[in-house]
């Protein structure tokens, strides 16, 4: 089933490379009384994602920081070192947190799971964002299979 607004997020076991090696992502470090942006792709690297998706979070970092988003995380079905790779090839510096969840297991959890194993690419993430209140979900915005509209940057924010 399907994650829904009013509802608290699960546990996490969401990596990401740093650059003095791998960090695991504390929960309640991440959320504890703060908004946050999450917005999760397929794949990294991959064409949508590469070159709107996460493009449209980089270039709107400072019109969320104004509505009062603390952080700002991109969430794939990769592991850490391929996010960390993705996030310096798109410049993305420190403004948006690059997490891996390797093993799908978070993805998995929230209902949000997309199966591309007839393309090859195994089990990912489907395309969608969320905006996070103290581990609650205040908005959440999934895109249909195929298709890039609602969880853009620009959407999330006329909407939040």
């Amino acid at each position: 089933m399907t994650i829904a607004v009013g509802e608290k997020l699960p546990d996490i076991k969401l990596q990401y490379k740093a650059a003095d090696g791998i960090v695991n992502v504390d929960k309640d470090a991440l959320f504890a009384s703060k908004r946050v942006v999450i917005f999760a792709v397929p794949g990294a690297f991959t064409p949508t994602c590469s070159d709107k998706h996460l493009p449209s979070f980089v270039q709107n970092v400072d019109n969320f920081k104004a509505c009062g988003i603390a952080t700002i995380a991109c969430l794939a079905v990769n592991d850490p070192f391929v996010m960390y790779a993705w996030g310096k090839n798109q410049c993305v510096d420190e403004k948006i947190m690059m997490l891996a969840d390797g093993s799908g297991e978070f993805t998995k959890k929230i209902g949000m799971e997309l199966d591309l194993t007839h393309l090859g690419l195994g089990v990912r993430s489907q395309r969608y964002a969320m905006v996070v209140s103290d581990s609650i979900i205040s908005h959440l915005f999934i895109d249909p299979m195929g298709s890039y509209q609602l969880s853009s940057a620009e959407n999330v924010l006329q909407n939040i």
